[in-house]
């Protein structure tokens, strides 16, 4: 089982390296396909640098700045593993929990899986009040649009089937990718799961991005998507049983180590 980890760079300097070499910790099969979208304060020179230095790092390079959207959809059309993780280049999120999001993928009971900041117990650091309340609005306006459950839609942290987020045209370019994706996973009735994860958040002055203007036009996708985007009859993609026991046997075991 390899994991393609997918990364969008836009001038994340300060915590790119670490972030690079705390997915290359974890214990699995992992190749990190980092996509630098137009970054200028030496992010590409630090990708370049990653890329002689550990083979499992692939590194794109976008024409000019072309949005986090178009960043993932280069990335993910890429990507040759089993399944395929989104991952900030910042330190939000938490590497090490991916086996906690493989599980439902490998069990074969999921399709898709979104890592949720609001579930479970592990740490959160507390930051900005109005984000939570955006980040709830939108959620619920997923849920009553989609008619699912999500406790966390705008979560970086989503697992997909490689060859199922590889069918979905991505459109959005820009902060539109998650509730775009959202909209058309529900629509084609894939088993979607959540799964806890902690939160690192990090404030505008520590590097964070997404603005208020991303949260209009995620309104604006949600609202887009729904509509336009018909209903698909879902279409399985089973993994051989004995590619995922061994995977799912040693990713519980508590002796197993890097």
């Amino acid at each position: 089982m390899k994991l393609s980890v997918v990364i969008p760079v836009y001038n994340e300097r300060a915590t790119l390296r670490f972030v690079v070499e705390r997915v290359l910790a974890v214990a699995l099969d992992l190749e990190v396909i980092c996509v630098d979208d137009g970054s200028r304060d030496g992010s590409r020179e630090i990708l370049e640098q990653l890329q002689t230095e550990y083979p499992q790092v692939r590194v794109f390079f976008q024409p000019h700045n072309m949005g986090k959207g178009a960043a993932l959809r280069r990335g993910i059309q890429e990507a040759t593993g089993d399944f395929v993780v989104i991952q900030d280049a910042d330190l939000e999120y938490d590497p090490a929990e991916y086996p906690v999001l493989l599980e439902p993928l490998l069990q074969g009971k999921a399709d898709v899986v979104y890592g949720s900041r609001f579930l479970g117990s592990g740490p959160h650091r507390v930051l900005y009040f109005w984000h939570s309340v955006g980040n709830w609005l939108l959620t619920l306006l997923s849920n009553c649009l989609t008619n699912i459950n999500l406790s966390d839609m705008e979560t970086c942290y989503k697992v997909f089937r490689r060859e199922i987020i590889q069918s979905i045209p991505i459109e959005e370019d820009r902060f539109g990718f998650e509730p775009e994706v959202t909209v058309k996973i529900a629509k084609r009735h894939l088993r979607i799961f959540e799964v806890g994860i902690s939160y690192w958040g990090r404030t505008y002055e520590e590097g964070k991005k997404i603005g208020w203007k991303d949260g209009v036009r995620a309104l604006w996708c949600l609202l887009k998507y729904s509509i336009k985007e018909p209903a698909v009859a879902p279409q399985r993609i089973e993994i051989p049983s004995r590619a995922i026991e061994p995977e799912r046997q040693r990713l519980s075991d508590p002796t197993n180590a890097n």
